[in-house]
């Protein structure tokens, strides 16, 4: 039986504002976090002014909250459930004959709701900034040693005139473009020849492409460039795939990055992974607010609400500790993609649907 419609857009109203209440928040927090870690890396750096940081962080915090996401929706689910237990609502509801299933229609159609969005819009929204945040990162941050992250990218590779080991600070997302590069070439006998740096390097077929590039050989003087060609025998889908996460492809292109993977003969498993794993997120969406609904029916009069509550946290973290086990074993294809995607939505929901049951008398 369906709940009325004035009741019901009432309680979903009181959903999605609670939910979007609590991922607003965290999106907050992190922005103001990667704010001030920005800020931080960028006093070495030329250009990198107070704006500009604040518009990389705009950037780079949305792919950071998607994953949030499902806790945004298990902790508004849980406070607006006990806003309406505590103001009585609840009971006056139950009073007028309405059962926990009626009062969670509107929920599990936000969550639905919520989750179609996060997936068609929000998800290729966070991508396309993403891939806009490496490239302002790679002009900043590149040429500054001192406002490195760290994570350096090393590739080797065979040339017409030897061999060349490729370091470089950070992968422009998607493409085959490589920031803050420095070569080291060495002959056919595998001796040292030169030492080459340079702000940036393209792979094209069969050769890289440097953009001021400084050679330094031994005994030799310095010499500049503006562009300098090196020979390449690495494939540039290759360099794109293994330097584009799958996180930074927008979802509406997954299934074409997926064949175009396929047909370059390499593994698409983490793409597959991702794209099966947003189909999943609306379902995912459903068990939170299955799981938050098994600890926040509890009348308040009836006390234990405290203990309820972190019941459903707890709940909540085993659930995020099941998918992140499950992904990992779909990534390393040890599961099959869709089991590793699907499993712990559905479980959740199975498991969630079964404690109300128990709790419930229908």
């Amino acid at each position: 039986m369906l709940i009325g419609p004035t009741l019901g857009r009432y309680f979903a109203a009181r959903f999605a504002r609670t939910v979007l209440g609590v991922f607003i928040t965290v999106f907050a927090l992190v922005y103001t976090l990667d704010f001030v870690e920005l800020l931080r890396r960028a006093g070495e750096s030329q250009g990198a002014s107070a704006g500009l940081m604040a518009q990389l962080s705009l950037y780079r915090t949305p792919t950071v909250a998607e994953g949030v996401l499902p806790f945004a929706v298990l902790f508004g689910s849980m406070a607006a459930m006990l806003q309406l237990s505590r103001k009585l609502e609840l009971v006056v509801a139950r009073a007028a004959g309405i059962s926990a299933w009626q009062f969670l229609q509107p929920g599990l159609f936000v969550a639905l709701a919520l989750g179609a969005v996060a997936v068609g819009i929000y998800n290729p929204v966070s991508a396309t900034l993403k891939q806009r945040s490496t490239e302002i990162e790679a002009k900043i941050f590149a040429k500054s040693t001192k406002a490195t992250s760290g994570k350096d990218l090393w590739l080797r590779q065979k040339g017409l005139d030897g061999e060349a080991i490729i370091r470089a600070e950070t992968a422009i997302e998607g493409t085959t473009t490589l920031a803050g590069v420095g070569v080291f070439t060495f002959d056919e006998r595998g001796e040292f020849t030169s030492q080459i740096v340079a702000a940036q390097a393209s792979l094209h077929d069969g050769f890289w492409e440097l953009t001021d590039a400084r050679i330094l050989r031994p005994d030799e003087p310095p010499e500049s460039y503006g562009t300098y060609l090196i020979a390449s025998n690495l494939q540039p889908e290759r360099v794109r795939q293994r330097f584009t996460s799958a996180e930074s492809v927008p979802f509406w292109q997954l299934p074409a990055t997926i064949a175009q993977t396929e047909r370059a003969g390499l593994d698409a498993t983490r793409y597959r992974l991702q794209y099966d794993v947003l189909w999943a997120r609306p379902i995912l969406f459903v068990a939170m607010v299955m799981v938050a609904a098994t600890v926040s029916l509890r009348f308040f009069r009836f006390g234990g609400v405290g203990k309820l509550v972190l019941g459903g946290v707890a709940a909540g973290f085993t659930l995020y500790v099941v998918r992140q086990i499950m992904e990992g074993l779909g990534a390393s294809g040890l599961v099959a993609t869709p089991v590793a995607a699907w499993f712990p939505a559905v479980v959740g929901s199975l498991l969630g649907t079964l404690a109300l049951l128990y709790q419930e008398d229908g």
